[in-house]
């Protein structure tokens, strides 16, 4: 069953803002047309700091003012150092980005959508490969 909710990660939104034809691009456009996109934070952070001039950026944060924005709480800072550590344990390390990211997917039961393979080895996350 596809999931109902969507987390795009950060690589997702470059293509997609840039127009790019990429599958990437195209299943977050589907994506936003069939079901809940919602964002955090540290994507939104992360597309602000490669934003090239004043117009990108006044499209990027009128983009998200529609969508649903998910923010880490004082429990979630928890989980997110509980899953860094059991991930390194198990010889996986994530970047401090993608921990977060992934640990906001979990809690609110969000698909990451993504190109990026490092998010598969965690423990109960639904991912949707861009790639295909």
């Amino acid at each position: 069953m596809p999931p109902n909710r969507i987390l795009p990660d950060t690589c997702a939104w470059i293509d997609f803002f840039r127009g790019r034809p990429t599958p990437l691009a195209e299943a977050l456009g589907d994506s936003l047309m069939r079901v809940e996109v919602v964002t955090c934070g540290v994507v939104f952070y992360e597309l602000l700091q490669g934003i090239k001039n004043q117009s990108e950026e006044v499209l990027v944060q009128n983009a998200f003012q529609a969508l649903s924005h998910l923010e880490m709480t004082r429990e979630l800072w928890i989980s997110a150092g509980q899953l860094s550590a059991k991930m390194r344990s198990s010889g996986h390390t994530l970047p401090f980005s993608d921990i977060l990211i992934a640990t906001i997917a979990l809690d609110s039961g969000s698909a990451i959508l993504t190109i990026d393979r490092h998010f598969e080895p965690v423990p109960g996350l639904v991912i949707v490969n861009g790639s295909l």
